[in-house]
């Protein structure tokens, strides 16, 4: 049985895997590898497929500094800052998969994007 060019190129891009009776699965090593994924990942439903992505913490772990300083300033210290920390990294991540979800259905055609005059118009 012959294979052709694209099916062949499909098959660099998709393997087939087993599910374990603990419903666990092991990432093949090329992929692994190539997204450069560490010890979590994110795991999505999206149009009936389960979707993988690498985490990528470090978007918010860039701003940390910033959270900190900011929650010092306001008077936060030991323990209330530590839970107050947690709380603001925990909404700063909510907003940038938010926005990445804007992002794709902006896309998708699915919503309407804005424009430069929409956000910094300073008439509106």
């Amino acid at each position: 049985m012959e294979i052709s060019l694209v099916e062949r190129d499909h098959m660099k891009e998709s393997k087939i895997i087993r599910v374990s009776k603990k419903r666990q699965i092991t990432i093949p090593l090329e992929f692994f590898e190539d997204l450069d994924l560490g010890a979590e990942v994110e795991c999505s439903l999206e149009n009936g497929s389960i979707v993988i992505r690498p985490l990528l913490r470090h978007v918010s772990d860039e701003f940390a500094v910033n959270i900190l300083e900011d929650l010092v300033a306001k008077g936060f210290s030991g323990d209330e800052l530590v839970r107050q920390f947690k709380i603001e990294q925990a909404n700063f991540r909510g907003a940038i998969r938010r926005m990445a979800e804007d992002v794709d259905k902006i896309a998708e055609g699915s919503i309407p994007s804005a424009t430069f005059e929409d956000i910094f118009d300073s008439e509106n």
